[in-house]
């Protein structure tokens, strides 16, 4: 591909982040619609999971095999279906006349965006070659994340206080219609001189694995944790699992290619992503209730009260992607990992949620840990590997985020439905001192959950950013320049 104009970078870089801005910004929007949706079509606390995970699951499951069609078929096709089955599926989704079909339609929106940011991913990192411009272009794509954050919870109270909550996927048509009158126009096709061939073995058992341990995650508290379809659909993940590992080692092109993970910047980046997003998905499934349910306001001012911590994301992301480039990963991580460790630790040991004051300060040190984090992970998780095999290491670094989202809704959900029964009798009811301090009280152990993930993120900051990763790193590179197919080098040499 030949190199592109300043301007023409600039202009690809914006239209990339207008599909990360679709999916984000459709995220935070749901989160404040939930106990609107669920008051419409009569759903639970697992129902309203399901909403959020049955779009992370297929998202996660099809982000690899999206990659490495993305470097097979083209960049810019890829991305260009995407865009369309997204928009569709959002269509769908405000159509929905129960909360089946909007589960059923939601995973109609994921199947599009998984052709949507890690290709967009693969198609930035081949746009901007140099690193220290890649690491800017890569804090600016981490700073939708925050503006996102900044406006989903205000456009969706707004939304869904004077429209309703079908309104919040109508946002996503003409975004959706731009983004890809835009990319037919501006993006130019890209793809891997010799890409992978498809895996459908490792596809199928990935589906299996984080299917299943969604599920048992998700039904326990209801069915009890010793029900036997919880037991089996356990075994089968963990069976799954295993035969996956067992299966990808002994496949010449897997689907996870383990010589990704031999890199220990690589394998912390990845890590450190689910850590970053179960906390993520976490805080903002446990928030959404506690604001609405239990403190008793609506949608708008619910959004309101999550301001500090968007507003922090967006500030801290653009300046941590300028951090990375100029000091390299460790910085940001250290930060991300005792900002959000600090949030967790605030709300599980101090109750500041039982004040206004000590919720916006927690709410805030959650934003500074997570605007910090995306950069890191994102600029780790691509660079030092070969550009052919971009649309691959793009697709992992995404896949885990959004295994992570999927885990932290679904763990965090499980900890409040297990141990929130006096709290969960109030919900739907005016708010109420019992009903406050009932959550406090079943919320402790989430908020726990999410110290831990910050504590994570922190460890491998120290561990996985130095000089001994960073060897690891290059030698993982050559490993996979050398056991590449004939001619792959050479071309990627010209990618």
């Amino acid at each position: 591909m030949r190199e592109l104009s300043h301007r023409r970078r600039m202009l690809v870089l914006a239209i990339c982040c207008m599909s990360l801005l679709l999916v984000s910004l459709d995220n935070t929007v749901l989160n404040v619609a939930l106990p609107s949706i669920r008051s419409d079509l009569h759903a639970s606390v697992s129902g309203m999971q399901w909403t959020i995970d049955a779009y992370t699951l297929v998202l996660a499951a099809l982000l690899m095999l999206s990659g490495s069609t993305a470097d097979r078929v083209g960049r810019k096709r890829t991305f260009q279906t995407g865009l369309v089955i997204f928009t569709l599926g959002s269509g769908l989704c405000s159509l929905a006349p129960n909360l089946e079909m909007l589960v059923i339609f939601r995973m109609v929106q994921a199947i599009g965006g998984s052709m949507l940011n890690p290709v967009a991913m693969s198609i930035i990192t081949n746009v901007f070659t140099e690193p220290r411009e890649r690491a800017r272009a890569i804090g600016i794509w981490g700073g939708v994340v925050g503006i996102s954050m900044a406006a989903g919870p205000i456009v969706g109270g707004v939304l869904v206080e004077s429209v309703g909550w079908r309104s919040i996927f109508w946002i996503n048509l003409p975004v959706g219609i731009a983004a890809l009158l835009l990319t037919a126009r501006y993006v130019p096709e890209s793809r891997a001189p010799k890409p992978r061939r498809v895996d459908p073995v490792g596809q199928l058992l990935v589906v299996a694995v984080l299917g299943t341990l969604t599920y048992a995650i998700i039904e326990a508290p209801d069915r009890g944790w010793d029900s036997p379809l919880i037991v089996i659909f356990a075994v089968i993940a963990a069976v799954g699992l295993l035969a996956l590992i067992r299966y990808e080692l002994r496949r010449e092109e897997p689907l996870i290619d383990v010589r990704f993970f031999h890199s220990a910047t690589f394998s912390g980046a990845t890590v450190v992503a689910v850590c970053a997003f179960a906390a993520l998905g976490g805080y903002l499934f446990m928030n959404t209730l506690y604001l609405q349910d239990v403190r008793g306001l609506d949608a708008l001012h619910a959004g309101l009260w999550m301001l500090p911590m968007a507003f922090m994301c967006f500030v801290c992301a653009p300046l941590s992607g300028r951090l990375v480039g100029a000091r390299g990963p460790r910085p940001s991580m250290l930060v991300a990992g005792v900002a959000i460790t600090a949030s967790g630790v605030m709300f599980a040991v101090f109750d500041v949620q039982t004040t206004d004051l000590g919720l916006l300060i927690g709410y805030a040190m959650f934003g500074l840990g997570f605007g910090m984090v995306n950069a890191p992970i994102t600029n780790t998780a691509v660079s030092g590997m070969p550009r052919s095999q971009a649309g691959v290491a793009a697709a992992v670094a995404s896949t885990s985020r959004q295994v992570g989202q999927s885990l932290g809704v679904a763990v965090i959900g499980a900890v409040l439905a297990a141990g929130a029964a006096s709290a969960a009798a109030q919900m739907g009811h005016a708010a109420s001192p019992a009903a406050a301090a009932a959550f406090v009280d079943a919320a402790r152990p989430a908020w726990w959950i999410i110290a831990g993930c910050g504590a994570v993120i922190l460890l491998l900051g120290m561990v996985t950013t130095g000089r001994w990763a960073e060897k690891t790193t290059r030698r993982a590179a050559a490993l996979l320049e050398e056991s590449a197919p004939a001619g792959r080098t050479s071309a990627n040499a010209k990618a």
